[in-house]
């Protein structure tokens, strides 16, 4: 079968001491030979939109990835355009080795890439999902025109971890965006937290990379390292661990292996505003006599050892 056409949108931070999920996901699906990577676009979330588009270009130069484009895309929420983020100057001084974006703006590109492949492109978003609704508005074509969004958000079977963010991060980031896409129509396919928590990097995992004849595995190793270590500081009220989560590489290895999650047809909405339940979502699972119409597929287990042989076996050949 012919490889999977993707775009990949990102809120991408690693390499500046944070989230190492995000390069993971670009380099998962780099290195898959099912999946034929065609656009990269970047958002804001884990870090500005400027930051996340300096090292992601500075990550493609790593992986040697030169003609798939790469465009910017949204600075802040939709609703919070006071919501923005300075870059910070240890990106900054990257800027110059990083390859730069293609002209335009990730929406655009996005809804130009769809209608011009109708039936064709499936978009993988990793990051909060203002860029998808806003490509949305411009071009309502692209619900008939996608194959299918795959979304790493949300959280259906259990709560946050903080009161100051009652909903997963990429929801909570963007809530307006995600009850959008969730009343797109857009054939969907949600991976959440009660999945990406089981599937995980550990150090020895780490320390195994750190020894591999490849040169990305090598980066990989270091910066699962520092980032395990990081958790420490980070969440001091937890106890000490061993490991990360692997949230955004799932998103992208169920694209060309479906069958590592389980899934179930879901109605789901979410709740907006600036409340203390903001980005929380509410999902039903059609267990009663009246069902709603269901508008997603949501993961509801997954093959944890499948997932970690696929990724370590492919990241090992970068």
């Amino acid at each position: 079968m012919a490889p999977t056409r993707i775009i990949l949108d990102t809120d991408l931070s690693m390499g500046a001491g944070a989230d190492v999920d995000d390069g993971f996901a670009l380099a998962l699906a780099h290195a898959d030979p099912d999946i034929q990577l065609e656009l990269i676009t970047t958002v804001n979330g884990n870090t500005d939109v400027e930051s996340a588009t300096i090292l992601t270009g500075v990550l493609l130069n790593r992986l040697g990835i030169k003609d798939t484009p790469l465009v910017k895309g949204s600075a802040t929420p939709i609703i919070h355009p006071d919501q923005t983020h300075k870059i910070a100057d240890h990106v900054l001084a990257l800027k110059d080795s990083a390859r730069p974006p293609n002209p335009g703006y990730a929406p655009v590109a996005i809804a130009e890439h769809i209608l011009a492949n109708p039936g064709q492109i499936t978009v993988v978003a990793i990051g909060p999902l203002t860029n998808i609704a806003l490509a949305l508005l411009l071009e309502p074509r692209i619900k008939s025109a996608i194959k299918e969004l795959v979304i790493m958000g949300g959280i259906f079977f259990g709560t946050m971890y903080s009161r100051a963010k009652p909903g997963e991060f990429n929801v909570f980031s963007d809530p307006e965006a995600a009850r959008t896409v969730l009343r797109s129509g857009i054939p969907q396919r949600w991976v959440g937290l009660d999945c990406t928590y089981k599937v995980r990097l550990t150090m020895d995992d780490a320390k195994a990379l750190q020894k591999s004849s490849s040169g990305f595995a090598v980066f990989a190793g270091d910066a699962t390292i520092k980032y395990i270590n990081y958790q420490v500081d980070r969440f001091p009220g937890r106890p000490k661990t061993d490991s990360i989560p692997m949230h955004d590489p799932l998103a992208v290895a169920v694209v060309s292996k479906p069958g590592i999650c389980e899934y179930r047809d879901m109605a789901v909405s979410v709740i907006t505003g600036d409340g203390e339940a903001r980005g929380v979502l509410i999902a039903d699972r059609l267990e009663t006599k009246s069902p709603p119409i269901p508008n997603c597929k949501v993961a509801v287990d997954v093959n944890a050892e499948a997932f970690r042989s696929h990724f370590l076996t492919l990241i090992q050949k970068l």
